[in-house]
């Protein structure tokens, strides 16, 4: 998958004026601004509005900076928003916001039709107001579908239209303006139970209009210069508007009266009675917000569906035409609005409205929380690649940013925003399934790359403990398809707790064989992926590797995380042996412990572990490696059985109480066993442990000189067992820890 999403027809090449601010700001100034703002200064009074707008505006702010940030630090394709967060912190995320984003911007669409009605019902009373929402949409739908540049080019003059009547219905409130009922609306006058969090969930839908400029990215001529030029002018200059108009309606009237008629007052009070002025700026604000939505859902919905995180969208991912229209993405939209409005558009007293406008404001409070979080994690985890030419921009203002979305989330309504969470939640898992086919080089690996430097670097100045003791286990691989069961225990041995490293050695000539490291890397890859082994591979070249094994030994490590036990298989070349037991010298040398595995166990269900306990020398890492097998499912119910070999009755009460007190050092739950040794060893070994599904018996490597000798015992002592693991500690394991 590519780094953006296609764009077929190459999209119109909007400008900052016409393809950001005027969207935005037609947006910003639509429904709130003519038919909710007055009622929200009734409500919470002048000095709770001023913060409510101050909240509003400053979690805006916020998140343009981080908007500005990401979208001057990568090329920005379709899908606005989307493609910002996707690109950061991936499919996962981006998928769920992206879906999320477009069914805020689907609402948005009956939201400002419900707007337009409403409106349309207080100058002509006593319209059938659920049909003439459904006629709206059906009008402007065909609008939207004719194209884009049909719909800006209308916008234009929806905004001369809606600056003119800005200014009358100001004018006239500064007209009627008295100092006196300013004062007497200072104060909060909430009814029907509201409070400041309901009156800020009504008025929030008023700065969401940057996202309809956002989501023309994929229809900018320079998105990198007109995304956060266009989105901080319609910002600052909304802020100062909205403030303007909420002293003046403080001191228009009484607080009953602005709840009850905000938009019959603007009307009342237009300068110079021009009030068809009025009326034609509220229209022309609803139906350009409505259609302002109507061009950004389908684009954002066309922008998931073609990243293929989520296979049941598919079929929105295609374009007609040669400006690559989302004419299946616009259907959608179009039957998301018609269910809406059939459902609440029988409510003409405005109950409705302010429904889907809490539903409106919690998505896009976690669109925005989202694309703050996308930001800070480019920023914080200090990702070189984050170098935006955005100036303004630091990780701090990202996060509260963010955190300030949640918490007015939560605010609002804690329940309802725990269930937008766990929606959201299962989007990301949904898109997860599909995530590794969608690589966009986003900015997880950066922040999670920065987390564990700073780690790393913390271990590094943390001197080494028994009570920390980690298997770190390296595995000399050979052909991995030949040693899965040696994988197999290294990575029992490592479960949740531990690093195992899987080590492919090319044997050859860095100058000449090259290609056959590359081509060993790949299948051990492919090893690794196909066993889902959650292990690291790595593939190295040595010339010599009897050589230079203590070298690659000593110089192995992920930083101060060092190599602390060496995993082997049992030689079936006898004239490896020479080679093989020198190996184990110098793990042993090195500090390092050495295990060998022999697995004969196939894939049956695992019931005995015998661990033979000889003394303090092997046997704390004996034990500990037994406890983290009976931790693992495959070995989920076994039991662990310590033996301890004596001469006569008389040494049993003694053994049984030293094998007692290693499990009670040890914190594990085993049997115990004591038998008398009345001939050799290996009769002994061969009498207690046959049915045992696994055998663990300490070793010391032997001597040179002295292979050969120590291979024919040791094969013959467990040649009729399942399977057997010879352990070699270095001492760095205290069961007492």
């Amino acid at each position: 998958m590519g780094d953006s999403p296609k764009n077929s027809g190459g999209g119109y090449g909007f400008g900052t004026f016409g393809g950001v601010f005027t969207p935005s700001i037609l947006t910003i100034f639509g429904l709130i601004m003519f038919m909710r703002a007055n009622f929200v200064v009734g409500n919470a009074g002048l000095v709770q509005t001023a913060i409510i707008l101050s909240l509003c505006s400053g979690i805006t702010l916020l998140t343009a900076f981080s908007i500005s940030a990401i979208s001057t630090n990568t090329a920005v394709g379709g899908g606005g928003a989307y493609f910002l967060i996707s690109r950061v912190l991936g499919p996962g995320f981006g998928t769920a916001i992206g879906i999320a984003l477009f069914v805020a911007q689907a609402l948005s669409v009956p939201f400002y039709i419900l707007g337009f009605v409403e409106a349309l019902a207080t100058v002509w009373p006593g319209l059938p107001f659920r049909l003439v929402c459904l006629a709206t949409l059906a009008v402007l739908f065909v609008v939207t579908w004719v194209g884009a540049d049909v719909a800006i080019r209308f916008q234009y003059i929806i905004l001369a239209v809606l600056v003119v009547s800005i200014f009358v219905f100001m004018i006239g409130l500064a007209q009627h303006f008295e100092a006196d009922t300013m004062r007497s609306n200072i104060a909060s006058n909430y009814a029907d139970n509201a409070n400041m969090w309901t009156m800020f969930a009504v008025y929030f839908p008023a700065v969401t209009g940057i996202m309809a400029g956002v989501n023309m990215s994929g229809d900018l001529r320079d998105p990198a210069k007109s995304i956060p030029r266009g989105i901080l002018a319609a910002i600052i200059l909304s802020f100062f508007v909205y403030g303007i108009q909420i002293v003046l309606a403080s001191g228009l009237t009484d607080a009953e009266t602005l709840r009850e008629q905000p938009f019959q007052l603007l009307m009342d009070h237009a300068w110079l009675g021009l009030s068809w002025l009025v009326i034609a700026g509220v229209f022309s604000a609803t139906l350009s917000s409505a259609i302002g939505s109507y061009l950004g859902a389908p684009r954002v919905l066309q922008a998931v569906a073609r990243d293929k995180t989520v296979a049941v969208l598919a079929p929105f991912s295609a374009g007609q035409g040669k400006q690559d229209e989302p004419r299946r993405a616009l259907i959608a939209t179009f039957v998301i609005g018609a269910v809406t409005l059939i459902a609440v558009g029988g409510d003409s007293g405005g109950g409705g409205l302010n429904l889907v406008a809490a539903m409106v404001t919690m998505v896009f409070l976690y669109t925005y929380g989202m694309t703050n979080l996308a930001a800070f994690v480019e920023s914080f985890g200090k990702n070189p690649s984050f170098r935006p030419r955005f100036r303004f921009f630091h990780w701090s203002s990202a996060l509260v940013g963010g955190v300030a979305c949640v918490w007015s989330a939560m605010m609002i309504n804690a329940l309802a925003a725990a269930l937008a969470l766990a929606v959201l939640a299962v989007l990301f898992v949904l898109a997860r399934v599909r995530e590794n086919e969608a690589t966009y080089g986003d900015a997880r690996r950066g922040f999670v790359y920065q987390r564990a430097r700073s780690q790393l670097l913390n271990l590094s100045r943390m001197p080494p403990h028994p009570k920390n003791w980690r298997p770190t286990s390296i595995v000399f691989s050979g052909n991995p398809y030949a040693r899965l069961a040696l994988v197999r225990f290294a990575r029992w041995f490592g479960m949740n707790c531990g690093i195992v490293s899987v080590v492919s050695v090319v044997v050859g000539d860095t100058e000449k064989d090259l290609e056959k490291c590359d081509e060993a890397r790949r299948q051990l890859q492919a090893f690794v992926e196909e066993n889902k082994l959650d292990v690291f591979p790595e593939t190295v070249m040595l010339e010599d590797f009897d050589r230079d094994l203590k070298v690659f030994l000593q110089s192995y490590s992920i930083g101060p995380i060092k190599p602390n036990m060496v995993l082997f298989g049992w030689p079936r070349d006898e004239g490896r042996l020479g080679p093989f037991f020198s190996h184990l010298r110098t793990t042993r040398k090195l500090g390092k412990s050495s295990v060998i595995v022999m697995d004969r166990m196939g894939e049956t269900r695992l019931k005995r572990v015998d661990c033979w306990w000889r003394g303090q020398g092997n046997g704390p890492l004996m034990v500990t490696l037994c406890h983290l097998l009976l931790e693992c499912e495959a070995w989920r119910g076994a039991k662990l059985r310590l033996i301890r070999q004596i001469q006569s009755e008389e040494e049993a009460g003694e053994a049984l109480r030293e094998l007692q007190q290693v499990a009670g050092q040890a914190r594990i739950d085993a049997e115990f066993a004591t038998p008398i040794g009345s001939g050799t060893f290996q009769e002994l070994l061969h009498r207690e442990s046959a049915d045992a599904d696994l055998v663990v018996l300490g070793f010391v490597p032997a001597e040179p000189g002295q292979e050969v000798e120590a291979y024919k015992r040791l094969t013959a002592l467990f040649a009729p067992l399942s399977s057997v693991i010879l352990v070699n500690s270095s001492g760095e394991v205290d069961l007492e820890a």
